[in-house]
Formats: C-alpha cells, structure tokens, sequence
C-alpha cells in the first residue's frame, strides 16, 4: 500500500491532495435522478448522452432522506483516478492486473472489530426500512427504483465450499427486500444460486458498499481468467500486496468486507422471481453500459434481507450506469485478460490493449499489436480471434501497430484512415453470441440475425502490411524535453 489506500475513505484522502480530482458540495440535492443529473455534468463521460464529459469524483454532503450519510460518486470514473488509486500508470493498468490474477493473495478472517459493523440494524428491529437505511440513489426518472449499483456481493457455493465477489444490479423493492438480476451464465454468484436452489437452500449473501477501489476493479474478472472457484478478493490482495480482511457477518452464515461503509446482510430465496419494476411501473430497470436504459426484467431473484450494518456517517458509493465508471471497471480486466492470453500465445508481440470507453468496456478492444518477424504477418489477426474466443460480450476490435497510441481514438481513427482498406481489411465473423444489452443485436436490425443476443463480430485491421514497413512511417520529431521552454 505504497500510496496509503486501503479502503473508500483513504482513497478520497488521497484524491483530495490531487488538483482537480474530488470535489464537495454542501447543497442538499434529492437521490432520486437529480444526483445523477447533476453529476452526468460534472464527470460521468463514458455512453452517457452528451452534453457529458470525463471530471472529477464527486461528494454529496447532503442528501434529502438521509441526515447522516453522504453520497460519492464517480471515483472511478476515470482512467487516471484508476491509475493514481491503485499507484500505476494509465497505460499499464491491464498489465498490472493481469499479473495480479497470476500472484493472489487470499482474503483473511479479521479478529478485529469491523469498522462496517459500527452501527447495527437488524430486520427484526420494528423500524426497519431499507428506503431509509440506504440513499440508494436512482440514475433517472425512469428507473425501476433506487440502485446499489457498486455492492460487492460475496457468497459461498453450498458444495464446494468457495467464495467469490461480483457487482450486481440490485433494486430496493421494500423495506426488507432486494430484487438482485443475475445475467444467465455469466457470473458466479449466478452459479451458486442457481445450486442452492436445486438443492432447495437459501444462498446467505453479504452485498459490502464502498469499500478500496482495489476490490471493485478486481470483482470485474470473468471466465477464463478467474474460473469458478478463483476468489476474486485475491486480485485486490495482490494489488494491495496484503491480504483484504473479511469479518463474519452477524445475522446469516457469511463474511463480509470488514472496512466496508456499508454491508447489507440477506439471503438468495430460492424458486422467487420478482418483476423489477413492481414499485414503478416504468418497464425500465437502470443506464446500462451502452448508453441506453435497460428494460426491467420479471425474472430477478430475491434477496431477503436481514441486516444492515455501517460505519458511523456512512459514505454511500454509487455510480452512474453507463459513465466512466463502468468503462474503468469492465473494460480494465478485459484489457488484462487479453493481454494474457494473447502474450501466453505469442509472447512480445501485444503491446497493449485498450477496451475503449466508446464501447462501455466490453464491446470494443483496441490491440496495439508489434510485428517483429515477416512471419508475424497474421498473427495480429489471430490475436484478435483469441479476443473474440475468451469474451463473448467483445463485439468490435481494431488492431493497430505500436506506433499509434491504442489508448487515443483519433490516433486509431489516423491509422483507419490511412492503413486500412475496407474491402482488404475487414473480417467479420457473422452468427456469434455476443451481448443481450445492445439493440443491435437483434432480429429486427438485421434478416441474418437469428436471435436476440446474437451478433457479427467484426476485426478492422488497421496495422501495415510488413513488408510494406518503410512506406508508412510518421514523421519523425526532434524528442526534446519542452520543460526549458515552458518553465
């Protein structure tokens, strides 16, 4: 922990001595879509509908309903806030995270007291209200109802006996009750719930709410890089290079983030599905990461809760569905998990990879790809392939040559314009499962489509022909340092 952040509080500390990172405001503002609208202003970025742009952190000192708690927002809503947070540099973000996942280091059980359990509310208490324990804000008027939206779920598989930690949608539906959306297949949590239906259990579950930026970026890993049964927390242990500390929960046989702000304790109820917009009637659930407002699903499950704990003046952390945010915490890993596979199949030759933001993280990879050797002609394409093979969700990917910045799209876009030919250069993979949430992919959109979720993945080969090298070099500058002229 060479910069000092080891949970939320800590990490602000260290933005507050950043110009132009973290700002406050004591204006009381409404949780509901008016926080979010105000910050859509001030630093959200990502898909969200411009007029938007990327921008500092943001604190909400006063929020209408909750006397005794903040609201922040936004602390990962940008790529240098990430670096900064986890004391790396932007462009090696992917790197660093992919030698995380191959050197964790475990969570532990803490003997201390948990700061999260400070304040106690047990569900039995007779003035129990989820509505009023957590100013869970919503994105916009048209929102199924408040958000968790960055609840580190942790739970144990009832055979195996493992843990892991996702992000979930969660929905307060009542003052004991959360609707949590369970993408099919696609995270673990998923699994265990499913399993412990089979098995006719409830699934104990602890939802940890602003906690070291460390966890939420390493909760983002999927499968093949993390399988089932890999503990996600030992990403964060790695980062930090010590282990995170967990604290047994006080009313369900779980464990929880023991520096969390806050931690809601429930359980999965099995053979319950709930309508997510029950409360609003909306037919809409929240921003998604591409940039359009998901619809409500009736096939949520439940979680019943049975406790909320938190520190004294809690700060409740959130985020805008489709920001920067989402782009940071989704498209990170992504990078990470690419790279490793590709440097595992032809090592030297990926530079980097940037999962841009104008893809929400996970539609679009840009690869920065070397070729050495005129036998490395092609490669660049297999890279790619590998991409596609290992992340459904990937839709697009531009390959590019190590001379064009992967992390700037108008550099990208300099290299389509001038080293790539549309009929030469682009190869499309048509019939490919791909990701629900994009409109496109659907049979109305296109005759060749087969079903909704169903996409063509598409390379844009922007790299030079080896063999053609010498024909296509940039003009070449003097490097100096500008700093004696600029002093």
């Amino acid at each position: 922990m060479a910069n000092g952040v080891k949970d939320l509080r800590s990490a602000l500390d260290l933005l507050r001595t950043m110009e132009g990172q973290l700002i406050e405001t004591d204006v009381e503002v409404e949780p509901m879509a008016e926080l979010s609208g105000v910050y859509r202003h001030v630093g959200a970025g990502g898909t969200v509908m411009r007029p938007t742009k990327e921008g500092p952190a943001m604190i909400f000192n006063h929020v209408n309903g909750h006397p005794d708690a903040k609201v922040v927002v936004g602390v990962l809503a940008s790529r240098k806030r990430v670096a900064v947070l986890l004391d790396s540099k932007p462009e090696e973000l992917g790197k660093l995270l992919y030698h995380s996942v191959d050197h964790p280091i475990p969570p532990v059980l803490t003997s201390k007291p948990a700061l999260c359990q400070q304040v106690v509310h047990k569900a039995t208490d007779p003035d129990f209200d989820l509505f009023r324990l957590v100013p869970a804000p919503t994105n916009t008027p048209d929102d199924a109802g408040p958000y968790i939206t960055l609840g580190m779920c942790y739970a144990t598989h009832p055979d195996t006996g493992q843990s892991d930690v996702t992000i979930h949608r969660m929905c307060i539906q009542g003052k004991d009750e959360l609707s949590i959306f369970f993408t099919p297949g696609a995270r673990h949590i998923g699994a265990m719930a499913e399993r412990a239906e089979e098995l006719g259990q409830k699934l104990p579950i602890s939802i940890s709410i602003g906690v070291d930026p460390a966890i939420e970026i390493g909760s983002c890993f999927e499968p093949p890089t993390t399988p089932m049964g890999y503990d996600e927390l030992a990403v964060a242990g790695a980062l930090r290079g010590e282990p995170v500390e967990l604290c047994q929960c006080l009313t369900v046989k779980e464990r929880a983030i023991a520096n969390a702000e806050y931690v809601i304790e429930g359980e999965v109820i099995p053979h319950v599905r709930v309508q997510e917009d029950q409360n609003s009637n909306t037919g809409y659930a929240m921003p998604e990461f591409p940039g359009y407002t998901g619809p409500a699903s009736s096939e949520c499950w439940l979680i019943k809760v049975t406790a909320v704990t938190h520190r004294q003046h809690p700060i409740m952390q959130t985020c805008i569905g489709s920001s920067e945010e989402h782009v940071s915490m989704a498209g990170i890993p992504t990078e990470a998990s690419i790279y490793g596979m590709v440097e595992k199949a032809m090592p030297g030759r990926l530079q980097n990879v940037y999962c841009a933001s104008a893809g929400g993280g996970k539609y679009m990879a840009v690869l920065q790809f070397q070729k050495k050797t005129a036998s490395d002609e092609g490669r660049q394409r297999q890279a790619a392939l590998l991409a596609f093979s290992a992340f459904s969700e990937l839709k697009h990917v531009f390959l590019v040559d190590e001379d064009v910045d992967c992390f700037d799209m108008n550099d990208v876009l300099w290299a389509m314009n001038t080293r790539f030919q549309g009929d030469a250069d682009i190869i499309t993979i048509p019939g490919v499962r791909c990701h629900p949430l994009d409109p496109s992919n659907d049979p109305t959109c296109s005759p060749n489509i087969r079903d909704h979720g169903i996409a063509c993945k598409t390379i844009f080969d922007c790299t030079v022909p080896f063999d053609q090298k010498e024909r296509f070099q940039r003009a070449r500058f003097m490097d100096v340092d500008p700093q004696h002229w600029l002093a």
